[in-house]
């Protein structure tokens, strides 16, 4: 069953380089080594399906020693190994660290391969003999059961086999599709056995022996008329589109280019592009920011949604394609099975063979309470940042039916709610949606139909946005209902959601409109939107800010003190970039900028002390007090897409970036800087056709702001 929704029951992948190439990747432990056991979750994977989940090399016996790996480039990951003692037979000795072992891999997602070289370098003043032998597995599995959530496997393997010197893995799903993963080596191997190629090496000192590898994946169908997982129903518009890869240094360039006296900021924004730029992905011809390696390679609607709008400020296109892709599967009829309702905007799509043989309902899945609104609410702030009605007028009908969706959705008080209709569904169908996250004070699980704190907030913000795009082509009286809407709902929610003894806003509804009164970081996200009354935000922000809450590398989900607090629980007390980002973000909009920024250096911080600056997922919620470093949430996404997009939306809510496109105006307000850094650029700041340069300098008491450049009929007002 997936109504738990756990995002993984594997052994820890916190240290796995990842490599990406549009939708194949590959997941390997630092020493490039893929575990020829199962229970992990390291493999290389395409559509959903690991077709290769076992890839072990020994010397002589041994497995090598790992000097040090990384995998900056994205698409290519290099390894630099060396040998233990080996001994070779008679009593011969090869000393450690004699030979020294680079591996470099290079993912091609146009082929469906990865090139693979391997190259030995004798450091040593003798010649070395010995044997290199490399181990192979490939069980075809679903990524829902590398993830532990389903067991059954209904496809048939073939045995491996040997043929023309390659190594082949076949395997016939259940969904009618074959799969297969052909190894190939040059120079041949010497011996082969079962699923193991053996090399016998001789070197001269000073020498270096090259081999190759080339892993080759195929996936095709044997059932007329298959729906092809690459194309879009509801005639989405096509977009010719490079590959990612070729042009991801020159997507670096067309970028807001960003720069400031911290060596720290800058190489945190550098990685943040470089892993959203890894994270695209493709469907049809339309691309999208995946939601993250190596569980969610996928549309997601909340987490595209999400982190398409972290990055408007710095890459407002993919919004436009994300909101016409996710469009052209918007709900059309009563599905229990996959949760579908008409408006509804998609939660998450799989074309993997569980999906797609329908053991399970994600081949389109609308399991997700708030990628409707969020959907509005993306498509109303991407016009606010590039004027771009068109986009409007073209989603015009898709806007109409999410309107109608959310009216639907809603109960009598006027709260949009969830409950899963699915057989094997999420029960929670939030963002926190792992079955156990919607806890009440006794630590016993709330039940539905359930309407979460933050889902109010998007629906808040959702229709006030409309109402301004509906107003701006002439349909007053459809704004003024939307805004009449939104004013009611902001009404009911400070009377509804408030709790005095919490001095907070409760997590959510259940049945009966029975509050959920625990600590959690949830409310942080409805402030974002600007849902509370003035007081009820202020003091829901001190509250927040309590030591049981922020840890010191951010805001937790759930307080210490509630009973189902858990610092290594999904949603039950670790701490997610992405979360703290918008919670920062309500910071800033009821003026509480030192809570900003003290959010701000924390996530900063915690990067610090992750791999090359690179953000996860989630962090377990131990305080900062006990080990002076983050501690590793084990099998967190890394790259991941919101927590990628967290830095770079934290710079453009502190920065005080507040577009009006449509009015051809950016307005600054209040301009802060944490304490990290003193002096900030952006380049090519784009606001609807034109662009413009800032500067922000900080000064003894204050953050100044200064327009280097601008371009056209803009007008930049710097207020505070």
């Amino acid at each position: 069953m997936l109504t738990q929704g756990h995002p993984a029951i594997v052994r820890s992948i916190a240290d796995a380089i990842t490599t990406k190439d549009i939708n194949l990747y590959y997941v390997v432990a630092p020493d490039a080594q893929i575990p020829l056991s199962d229970e992990h979750g390291f493999g290389l994977y395409f559509h959903d399906c690991r077709f290769l989940g076992g890839y072990e090399m020994s010397l002589a016996g041994v497995a090598p020693i790992v000097l040090a790996s990384t995998a900056e480039k994205g698409h290519i990951a290099l390894f630099q190994l060396t040998n233990p003692d080996l001994h070779v037979g008679q009593g011969t000795l090869i000393p450690k660290e004699e030979l020294g072992l680079r591996w470099e891999r290079v993912l091609d997602a146009d082929q469906t391969r990865v090139r693979e070289t391997i190259s030995f370098q004798n450091f040593g003043h003798k010649a070395h003999h010995f044997s290199l032998t490399l181990g192979f597995r490939a069980g075809f599995e679903d990524i829902f059961n590398v993830r532990g959530l389903v067991r059954e496997t209904r496809g048939k393997p073939e045995p491996p086999r040997w043929s023309g010197g390659k190594l082949h893995f076949v395997y016939h799903g259940a969904d009618g599709f074959r799969r297969t993963t052909a190894i190939a080596f040059s120079p041949p191997p010497h011996a082969s056995h079962d699923t193991t190629a053996e090399f016998r090496i001789r070197i001269s000192p000073g020498d270096t022996k090259t081999f190759s590898v080339g892993i080759e994946l195929t996936e095709t169908c044997a059932k007329p008329g298959h729906n092809d997982p690459e194309e879009q129903p509801n005639g989405a518009r096509q977009v010719g589109l490079a590959n990612p890869r070729n042009g991801s240094e020159q997507r670096l360039e067309q970028h807001t280019n960003f720069i400031s006296d911290s060596l720290l900021l800058n190489n945190i924004v550098d990685r943040s592009l470089r892993d959203l730029g890894i994270l695209r992905s493709r469907l049809g011809r339309e691309e999208y920011f995946a939601a993250g390696v190596p569980w969610f390679v996928a549309l997601f609607g909340r987490d595209s949604l999400i982190v398409a709008l972290e990055m408007l400020a710095f890459q407002p296109h993919i919004a436009a394609q994300t909101l016409r892709l996710l469009a052209s599967y918007q709900g059309q009829c009563v599905d229990r099975w996959r949760d579908e309702q008409p408006g509804k905007i998609l939660h998450e799509l799989r074309v993997g063979e569980l999906a797609r043989a329908g053991d399970i309902p994600h081949a389109r899945f609308y399991g997700s309470v708030d990628a409707t609104p969020l959907f509005l609410l993306l498509l109303g702030r991407y016009v606010a940042w590039t004027a771009d009605l068109a986009l409007f007028r073209e989603l015009r009908d898709t806007v109409d039916r999410a309107l109608a969706w959310i009216a639907e959705a809603s109960d009598m008080n006027g709260y949009v709610a969830y409950r899963s209709a699915s057989r094997k569904g999420l029960v929670n169908q939030g963002w926190k949606d792992s079955g156990d996250a919607i806890v009440r004070a006794n630590g016993s699980i709330a039940q539905p139909p359930i309407a979460l704190v933050e889902v109010q907030g998007y629906v808040f913000a959702a229709k006030r946005a409309m109402a301004d795009l509906f107003e701006r082509e002439g349909e007053i009286d459809r704004a003024k209902q939307l805004r009449s809407e939104a004013k009611m709902l902001r009404s009911r929610f400070n009377h509804d959601f408030w709790s005095e003894d919490l001095g907070l806003f409760v997590l959510a509804l259940e049945k009966g409109g029975r509050q959920v009164s625990v600590v959690s970081s949830n409310p942080g996200q409805a402030l974002w939107t600007g849902i509370a009354d003035e007081d009820k935000a202020q003091r829901s922000l001190a509250r927040l800010m309590q030591d049981d809450m922020f840890g010191g590398w951010g805001v937790r989900t759930l307080s210490t003190t509630e009973r189902r607090y858990n610092p290594v629980g999904y949603h039950l007390g670790t701490v997610w970039p992405h979360d703290n980002a918008l919670l920062a973000a309500g910071c800033r909009q009821y003026g509480e900028d030192t809570a900003a920024l003290r959010v701000f250096t924390a996530i900063a911080e915690a990067a610090m002390h992750f791999r090359h600056q690179r953000l996860p997922e989630a962090i377990a919620g131990f305080g900062r007090e006990d080990f002076q470093v983050p501690v590793h949430y084990p099998v967190a996404c890394h790259p991941q897409a919101w927590a990628a997009g967290a830095v770079p939306f934290l710079l453009t809510t502190c920065l005080g970036l507040q577009p009006e496109a449509l009015a051809r105006t950016l307005r600054i307000i209040r301009p802060r800087l944490p304490t990290f850094v003193s002096r900030i650029e952006l380049h090519g700041l784009r606001v609807g056709g034109e662009s413009v340069d800032l500067q922000f300098t900080k000064t003894a008491d204050a953050v100044t702001a200064k327009v280097l450049r601008v371009s056209g009929d803009l007008a930049v007002h710097i207020e505070g």
